[in-house]
């Protein structure tokens, strides 16, 4: 039996994989492979233990254009809500599905899912990571600012799962990478050694001007996300790390600007960068739907 297909996170992929994987999405955007159906008769099913927008339509209307269908269980759809276990779940949804995606809190949760599962297993979105999210960022970059490989990268907030992607993707697509984040709510050091240990050049420092001057694209994300009780300490936290416009100014004159969205306007970002010349953050939300697209062809094709 061929080795499953499981797409976890970027450091788990090598480059030349995960670069299949973005060029097999873009040729399926522009029309250089046919859409369906090249998936047909095939069935994802998706968990979705927490609330989500872009990550279910994009994968629902993905396997749908690829010629399968999808099964949705909301966090009151299924029995791990009632005490069931996941690998019980795995091994029930695996007689039923040709692959599962599962959006959750817990990362242990998404490896005991792969360690039951007999089909493959996509990563929706944990509290450590965010793989699918930076397929569709790195893909929406090079459309507008061509190959990243040597490109400078500003991230400015918290040291949440969508940083931990960020360096993640530093490592495996080779650019450098500057997180401007308070100590309070900063990377975990695990993941700072590893990018150490993979020769990246990733910098953690404290202040968001340092970290946006002169470079190619600046990302940000919300302040306070699912799940997390200490609205009022993180607004504190990092009202001096919020990208406006002349903190914009400040990065390259062609630079981008990214947010994964949902974005909370005037707080993390400013109107005047959202809906600002350097903002891709349209196109970036369009591009989960093609990247994912991807990730499913080689996962389930």
């Amino acid at each position: 039996m061929a080795e499953l297909r499981h797409f976890l996170d970027l450091d788990r992929l090598e480059t030349k994989t995960l670069r299949h994987i973005l060029d097999l999405g873009a040729a399926l955007k522009r029309g250089e492979v046919p859409v369906g159906p090249s998936l047909s008769g095939k069935t994802l099913v998706m968990i979705f233990e927490k609330p989500s927008t872009r990550t279910r339509v994009s994968f629902e209307v993905g396997i749908q254009q690829l010629g399968g269908r999808a099964v949705v269980l909301g966090e009151n759809d299924s029995q791990l809500g009632r005490g069931e276990t996941i690998a019980d779940t795995a091994r029930v949804l695996s007689r039923y599905a040709d692959a599962i995606v599962i959006r959750t809190d817990d990362p242990k949760k998404l490896d005991d899912l792969v360690a039951y599962s007999s089909v493959p297993v996509i990563n929706g979105l944990t509290d450590h990571s965010h793989p699918c999210q930076l397929m569709a960022d790195i893909m929406t970059f090079e459309e507008h600012g061509g190959p990243i490989a040597g490109k400078t990268v500003a991230w400015c907030g918290d040291g949440n799962n969508m940083a931990i992607s960020w360096i993640h993707a530093a490592v495996r697509f080779d650019f450098s990478l500057r997180l401007a984040c308070p100590k309070e709510l900063d990377i975990p050091p695990a993941v700072l050694g590893w990018a150490k240990d993979e020769g990246a050049d990733v910098k953690v420092v404290r202040d968001a001007d340092v970290a946006v001057a002169n470079v190619d694209l600046v990302v940000t994300d919300t302040w306070v996300s699912m799940g997390d009780t200490d609205a009022e300490k993180r607004h504190r936290l990092l009202k001096p790390f919020q990208v406006n416009a002349r903190r914009m100014a400040l990065a390259k004159p062609d630079a981008l600007f990214m947010h994964c969205l949902p974005a909370h306007r005037g707080e993390e970002v400013t109107d005047a960068v959202m809906d600002g010349v350097h903002s891709v953050v349209w196109d970036e939300a369009e591009n989960r739907l093609h990247a994912q697209k991807g990730i499913l062809a080689w996962c389930m094709g």
